[in-house]
């Protein structure tokens, strides 16, 4: 049976295979390094074919054109027509022509230099706020394979605001709180609801937040790490390796 890459629910899914999805864009993705969803393949490749039947039109078009020679044509024809203009005696007209065409330049660089910092306020805000989730995250656990689910989902709640990151509710505009109600939810707050709301974004152990005492820093689930000389339990291993093999092997590691 061919597995399908997004399940409405997880319910789809063969119960032996349910483990193998995570909650992402609204579904159940299949977690698989690598994979794209068949619907946005074919909107790329749709996408690409538009595009380059859009540039043979294109190039069918003006075949034979020299874009220099054009542009030298250009002002060739303007400059004659202001000849005829100053002739006239319309030098008004031939005045407001060149300022129309400074102003339309001057507009068309400084538009380009607001996109450019636009796009780079951008490109700055994602990088502050992913350094400062995933710092967060992964002291909470986090999956290495959730790093792109967790700052999607980051990026969608926090905007920076004098530099640092700060909560916003679905609309965009009202700020979140945090626990006190009152104070703007800070970053570790809210990767909190996340280890609540989105817990297959991190390990089976993540929750508490300090690490037990003898767990080896893996977290708070094990007080007594069952792989240590001092702590030894054949039992609480073959236990924890049969229900969490993960934490087993990091509590193994740090003994």
């Amino acid at each position: 049976m061919a597995l399908k890459f997004k399940l409405k629910s997880k319910d789809e899914a063969p119960g032996e295979l349910q483990s193998l999805y995570v909650e992402r864009e609204g579904g159940w993705m299949l977690d698989v390094e690598g994979a794209v969803e068949k619907t946005k393949l074919d909107e790329f490749r749709n996408t690409n074919v538009a595009l380059l039947k859009e540039r043979d039109e294109l190039k069918q078009r003006f075949e034979g054109i020299d874009p220099a020679e054009v542009r030298k044509l250009a002002e060739e024809k303007r400059r004659l027509e202001e000849q005829q203009q100053l002739k006239a005696g319309e030098v008004e007209k031939v005045l407001e022509a060149r300022v129309r065409g400074l102003k339309a330049d001057l507009e068309k660089q400084v538009a380009g230099v607001r996109a450019e910092r636009d796009a780079l306020h951008l490109r700055l805000s994602a990088i502050q706020i992913d350094q400062a989730v995933v710092a967060d995250a992964t002291k909470r656990g986090l999956r290495p394979s959730a790093l792109p689910d967790i700052t999607s989902r980051a990026r969608s709640a926090f905007r920076l605001v004098n530099g640092v990151p700060q909560a916003f509710e679905a609309d965009g505009q009202t700020a979140r709180v945090g626990r006190d109600g009152v104070s703007p939810m800070t970053v570790a707050e809210w990767i909190d609801t996340q280890v609540s709301e989105a817990p297959h974004l991190f390990e089976s152990n993540a929750g508490g937040g300090a690490t037990g005492n003898g767990s080896g820093g893996v977290g708070p689930r094990s007080a007594r790490n069952p792989f240590r000389k001092e702590t030894w339990n054949l039992t609480e291993q073959m236990k924890l390796q049969k229900t969490d093999p993960a934490l087993a092997a990091r509590l193994k590691a740090a003994a």
